[in-house]
């Protein structure tokens, strides 16, 4: 089953960077986006995560929540986070439940060796707990901006 837009986002809950804990639950009436990264403190993910660390500063009254998930463990993903001074959540989805509930746990092809691996993808969760958009294959370079101009867009 693939997921579109307008879906009811899957549940989850995860541990996460500085001893939180992040649900759906925990998000409930508020939108928030929910990024897949294949693995922390690499090029293109340390670029995406501090992109939205300074994004946080812009978005003003809109409450918006960031979450980050990878299948990295919970040591590397808190030492990522120190080292780039992230105050979102990263998370841990080190057993690939909720990677495989939103479809990002892929089939990868590389120098023509296949792998099972971490799709870049971001969702924009709204305050119902709908997905309001979806992006698939992110290419880090102004993913960003559009993910808060879809943001603030809910409205």
């Amino acid at each position: 089953m693939s997921l579109r837009e307008g879906d009811l986002a899957p549940d989850f809950a995860m541990p996460a960077s500085g001893g939180r804990r992040v649900s759906r639950d925990g998000c409930k009436g508020r939108p928030f986006v929910l990024y897949f990264y294949p693995k922390a403190d690499t090029p293109g993910c340390t670029k995406e995560a501090c992109g939205f660390q300074e994004a946080l500063g812009g978005l003003g009254k809109l409450p918006l929540d960031v979450i980050g998930v990878s299948r990295d463990p919970m040591k590397a993903i808190e030492k990522f986070a120190a080292k780039y001074s992230l105050t979102f959540p990263l998370a841990s989805d080190e057993d690939g439940g909720v990677s495989a509930a939103y479809g990002t746990w892929v089939e990868k092809s590389m120098y023509g060796k296949k792998y099972m691996g971490m799709e870049r993808a971001t969702f924009l969760i709204d305050a119902e707990g709908r997905i309001a958009r979806l992006w698939r294959k992110v290419q880090v370079p102004g993913h960003v901006a559009a993910v808060l101009a879809a943001a603030k867009a809910l409205g």
